[in-house]
């Protein structure tokens, strides 16, 4: 920071100045811990046979323990992109106004996390089921950290309730599908070609057809090699939602390529579960009891509420802290068969 033309380059000095901001959320908690463990042991001789003090001491010992705890799932964040901004991408399976309900309750899930996690949300893109919830949805989720959390959350949710649009009050089994992938820079390592690219631009709409803008300013961008599309609506502006578009399609090549690499890594390790229809990572269960439970961890809960709530720490902290392996193998053998 002190070298000569620092701060000539406004973008670039803003980056250095993030990652020394990330960094020093790292190493000043960790000295601190350090610092209050090295007094604490120092109180420890003084409180021998003083209540009051050991008192402060036990209570000491326990802010601490929550301290370390934190510091000990920060160590799990390591990934190239963990300190980056999520793109959260919800669809809804098979089953029409069920899976489309299910795929709303879902967003607002995610909205209420990144609420309590004190994370900004914005809708990128959003299409509307034809009589109630949403067929998908794209929302940006800003926060320290936020891809590195809610990468746990990529995978097949299951819910088993009664459903609200049966009448013969029937229990119904409803699939959304979530998608986790990181927000990226423009001077990633991902090329591509404009010619590779079909742009189309199209009116954004609401519920029931009704006009969101006067003018054609939502952006689809197609990528024709791969056939990935990218599209955004959240701007009045038609080169902001191209912009917009442009920053989620990087950010999907980047996840296929990542994808890719991993796939010829553990080609040797023999097959992997994958995400898809029948291998769902977490079942919330309202009917016949109440039940979340996550089935590559075992984390689980009754209060199921809580959850939709947006109080996902628990499952986060439990896949970050259980090894892949055992994640993998615990998603093979157990299943859905407990619940």
């Amino acid at each position: 920071m002190s070298e000569e033309g620092f701060w000539d380059n406004q973008e670039s000095s803003n980056k250095v100045m993030q990652e020394l901001k990330g960094l020093k959320n790292i190493v000043e908690p960790f000295a601190e811990s350090v610092k209050r463990v090295s007094e604490a042991k120092e109180f420890l001789e003084l409180a021998a046979g003083d209540e009051d003090l050991n008192k402060q001491l036990s209570d000491e010992a326990a802010l601490l323990k929550a301290k370390i705890d934190e510091l000990e799932l920060q160590a799990h964040l390591s990934g190239p992109f963990d300190h980056a901004n999520a793109l959260l991408s919800i669809n809804a399976g098979a089953g029409g106004t069920e899976s489309c309900d299910w795929a709303s309750m879902l967003m607002r899930m995610y909205v209420r996390h990144a609420d309590l996690k004190g994370y900004k949300c914005e809708t990128i893109d959003i299409l509307h089921g034809d009589e109630a919830g949403i067929k998908n949805v794209t929302l940006r989720i800003e926060g320290d950290k936020a891809y590195g959390f809610l990468k746990s959350e990529k995978g097949v949710h299951r819910l088993v309730r009664i459903s609200p649009f049966d009448s013969n009050k029937r229990r119904h089994t409803s699939f959304a599908s979530v998608e986790v992938i990181p927000e990226v820079e423009d001077d990633t390592d991902i090329e591509i070609n404009p010619a590779e690219l079909r742009i189309d631009v199209f009116r954004a709409s609401g519920p029931g057809g009704q006009s969101v803008n006067t003018t054609d300013s939502a952006v689809r961008i197609t990528h024709l090699p791969t056939g990935i599309v990218a599209q955004s609506q959240k701007e009045r502006s038609q080169l902001q939602n191209k912009a917009q578009a442009m920053k989620v399609l990087r950010a999907r090549l980047l996840a296929v390529k990542t994808q890719q690499q991993e796939e010829i890594m553990n080609k040797e390790a023999g097959d992997k579960q994958k995400i898809e229809w029948g291998s769902q990572i977490r079942s919330y269960v309202l009917h016949p009891y109440l039940m979340v439970k996550d089935h590559r961890t075992g984390v689980e809960t009754g209060n199921a509420q809580k959850v939709l709530d947006g109080e996902l720490d628990p499952f986060i902290e439990g896949f970050l802290k259980t090894k892949p392996e055992d994640r993998d193998k615990r998603l093979k053998s157990k299943g859905t068969e407990d619940v």
